[in-house]
């Protein structure tokens, strides 16, 4: 087992995952850069320094995401920061404006398939991961898990009619985030008595392919949030939803 700490962020091959290990390499850490593609991986862990490694990292595969710990166990021997990065926002036509995927993700129209790819990536990988981890995990003196989530899964925040997003909680990719927030705090509930500190971050509208760039946020902003998280002390909080401003309402 090496003594450097070890982080693994999925989705990491760019946008705001790939920022976020950039800025953990910043902190010392020895960061695997989680990508279905191991190719596309390679070259974004040449971005984030020496001491990056591309790990292939298919989320919505078990047999990928065993794999990825058993490489993991076998050549660091522990898992100290998980930043379950990797989303999506939706499953149809990447190049669709924003105003038509929210016209087809209203509940009324929206796609059972799409429902069930997005919950596939952003809540049932975030589930496998963080499970195939947790050995590794258990291992590290303190670890942390981040989730990525977002505000427009915060039911109370939606549920405001004075919020001017509130048209854009459809069927699909807002529920998706809601049920992330949710799991978040049932893995903080259980291992609220190992150390493990487990919170989700909202890295607010970033510009990335996951909106077709049309975010406001730059990534650097973007990842400020998970970071933080991620480098916790120990008096740090477990169970939370935040952003950059502070604590975000469920």
């Amino acid at each position: 087992m090496q003594d450097k700490p070890v982080a693994l962020v999925t989705g990491a091959n760019k946008g705001i995952g790939l920022q976020i290990a950039k800025d953990l390499a910043a902190h010392g850490f020895t960061v695997l850069v989680g990508s279905r593609s191991l190719k596309n991986g390679e070259e974004a862990a040449k971005s984030v320094g020496p001491d990056a490694r591309a790990l292939q990292l298919d989320v919505t595969n078990q047999a990928s995401v065993d794999a990825a710990a058993e490489r993991i166990r076998r050549e660091l021997g522990r898992l100290d920061v998980l930043v379950n990065n990797a989303g999506i926002s939706h499953a149809g036509n990447p190049d669709r404006p924003l105003e038509e995927i929210a016209e087809s993700c209203l509940p009324s129209v929206a796609s059972l398939d799409e429902v069930r790819a997005v919950f596939e990536t952003n809540v049932f990988g975030v589930i496998a991961v963080t499970q195939a981890m947790l050995p590794l995990l258990r291992k590290a003196p303190a670890a942390r898990i981040v989730n990525v989530s977002s505000e427009a899964g915060s039911l109370t925040l939606n549920a405001d009619p004075a919020n001017p997003h509130r048209p854009m909680f459809g069927a699909v990719y807002s529920p998706s985030k809601t049920a992330l927030n949710a799991v978040t705090l049932a893995f903080a509930i259980e291992l609220e008595s190992t150390g493990i500190k487990v919170n989700a971050a909202c890295p607010g509208f970033t510009g990335t392919d996951l909106n077709n760039f049309a975010g406001t946020r730059t990534v650097e902003q973007g990842a400020r949030e998970p970071v933080r998280l991620a480098l916790l002390d120990e008096n740090g909080p477990t169970g939370t939803f935040s952003n950059e401003d502070g604590p975000l309402p469920w």
